[in-house]
């Protein structure tokens, strides 16, 4: 990162403190992403476990079921048993296993042994269901235990429903067994269901033929939890179907015997919903733990640092406009920051030292200034009056020559009087001037047949730098006609052209020939900074442009 991009101090600090809070953020919200999947995962783990754990219960209980049949029944079908003995032993045998309620064997040789604890079961009945199961598929071997072709279904007898386990043999021949049937009470299965306490955040159902629960546990007795449509489960996935109650659910489901009996589970989303308040509370406190902290720091560097600093400024600005100011020093203030304040300090006391000597000086130079600009206006006007008192000793040319440099000494000394008129030298305005000029050039140089009158009608000012070669050219052009035409009016004119521009103007009343002028005269054109806009011809003796400051 380029801090030199950014301009301010705090903007800089603040980068900077990003630059190091971006990746910590990055970093904790990747740490509670870590921790939420394997949560997730962990809880996942453990309910494929809690299913595969019903699903070998089961499998455990219809095996030992099954065995514990085949063993009474190869027992029981012995060709050297008679009927009596063989129910008698069966009955004996039913009364000391909980849950066993009924059996029918059958042998090869056709010979029937049957029992039950149930008075209203009657050996046609046992007959018929073995029958309705022998229809069935069987159900394959597990890890290999060969126990013959098994079959497992729930069925209702006398209204009372049971546990149907079916072993057949169809390769039997003699008096051996060829067919053993099992009741038992749906009470053994739900033994096995039972996990106490352990089981209260998940439904599970052992599911038979046609979708029939055969044996469940959960809070949700009514078996609304079930997915409205029966799934055969293909493997160890979870899916997500709409329950028979509505909402959406997410089950597991884990073959028992095929090709339709399995177990299928939908557990509670509370340590789902657990697992993502801890991802939000893992995500969420270390931004806002980053948060509080930009918060502090921008406080701390406001209060610290930019407080000072804005201080210095506003010290500097306020010196501009008002003058005398120091930048605020305090206790509490960083000692870098003091150190610059006070430095600011002294460099202001020194400019103040340093600003009273150079007015004190340059009220000085003004002082001497003025009074040299007092001593050339009082020096002009003696250079004037020795020229008058000089005059008078002269005639014809002479006399007209010495009228000619009194007029031009008046001019010089006109304008340092009105440029010096407020003690302080300023520009001076054009209508003042050119009337005191008029009227010097109509006491100087005309005779008693000659006019010289003037009509200016304008505000405007010159320096004086523009001014004397200004009144210098009035006085050449006008001194110039005055002695060549006898009886001569002449009129000097003023006129704005627009803000920032006047027009002078000079003119006869009556035809004049025009000579070529001094050489002197561009030059004044020059330092006037005009234009000619008319050259002198006829009654005109010529017109200028100048510009001056608004």
């Amino acid at each position: 990162m380029r801090l030199a991009k950014i301009s301010t101090v705090r903007g800089r600090l603040l980068a900077l403190l990003i630059a190091i809070a971006v990746p910590v953020g990055c970093a904790s919200a990747f740490a509670a992403y870590a921790t939420y999947r394997a949560a997730i995962a962990t809880i996942e783990t453990a309910q494929a476990r809690a299913v595969d754990d019903f699903a070998v219960r089961t499998r455990v209980w219809y095996r030992g079921a099954s065995r514990a049949l085949l063993a009474f029944g190869t027992v029981a079908i012995d060709a050297r048993l008679d009927g009596a003995v063989c129910e008698e032993a069966a009955l004996g045998a039913l009364k000391r296993a909980s849950g066993f309620r009924a059996f029918f064997l059958r042998s090869a040789d056709g010979r029937v042994c049957a029992g039950s604890l149930d008075a209203d079961l009657s050996s046609e009945m046992m007959s018929n269901v073995a029958r309705q199961l022998a229809g069935l598929s069987s159900v394959a071997t597990w890890n290999g235990a060969d126990l013959g072709r098994l079959r497992y279904d729930q069925v209702t007898l006398a209204g009372r429903r049971y546990l149907a386990v079916l072993m057949a043999d169809e390769q039997a021949s003699g008096g051996g067994l060829q067919e053993a049937l099992l009741l038992t009470t749906p009470d053994l299965l739900e033994n096995v269901f039972d996990l106490g306490d352990g089981g209260r955040d998940m439904n599970v159902a052992l599911i038979g033929r046609g979708g029939a629960v055969v044996a469940s546990r959960g809070e949700d007795a009514d078996m609304s939890w079930l997915p409205q449509q029966d799934r055969l489960p293909t493997g160890r996935e979870r899916w997500t179907a709409p329950s028979r109650s509505g909402p959406g659910r997410i089950y597991t489901a884990r073959m028992v015997a095929e090709p339709d009996f399995y177990v299928i589970a939908s557990f509670d989303d509370g340590p789902a919903k657990a697992a993502r308040v801890q991802f939000m509370v893992l995500l969420l406190a270390p931004l806002i733990t980053l948060g509080l902290l930009c918060l502090v720091y921008l406080r701390a560097i406001d209060k610290h640092c930019v407080r000072w600093l804005r201080g210095i400024e506003a010290a500097a600005r306020a010196r501009a406009s008002l003058g005398r100011t120091r930048a605020a020093i305090a206790d509490d203030m960083p000692s870098d920051i003091r150190s610059v304040a006070e430095a600011f300090n002294a460099m202001v006391d020194e400019q103040e030292v340093r600003q009273r000597r150079l007015q004190t000086a340059l009220d000085d130079n003004r002082f001497l200034v003025r009074e040299l600009h007092h001593r050339v206006k009082n020096s002009l006007q003696v250079v004037q009056s020795y020229i008058g008192l000089s005059k008078r000793d002269y005639r014809n040319e002479a006399r007209l020559a010495l009228a000619d440099a009194e007029c031009r000494v008046h001019v010089l000394s006109a304008a340092y009087r009105f440029t010096l008129a407020d003690g302080e030298m300023q520009p001076v305005r054009v209508d003042l001037f050119l009337d005191d000029v008029v009227t010097m050039i109509s006491n100087l140089i005309r005779s008693r047949d000659q006019w010289v009158t003037s009509r200016i009608d304008t505000t405007a000012t010159l320096s004086v730098d523009r001014i004397i070669p200004l009144g210098f050219l009035v006085a050449d052009v006008a001194s110039r006609a005055l002695r060549s035409t006898p009886e001569v009016r002449i009129t000097v004119s003023v006129v704005d052209i627009d803000e920032a521009t006047i027009e002078v103007g000079l003119d006869a009343d009556r035809e004049i020939s025009h000579g070529a002028p001094p050489r002197i005269f561009a030059g004044l054109i020059a330092q006037i900074e005009a234009v000619q806009t008319a050259d002198p011809q006829s009654h005109s003796l010529g017109r200028w442009r100048v510009r001056h400051a608004v």
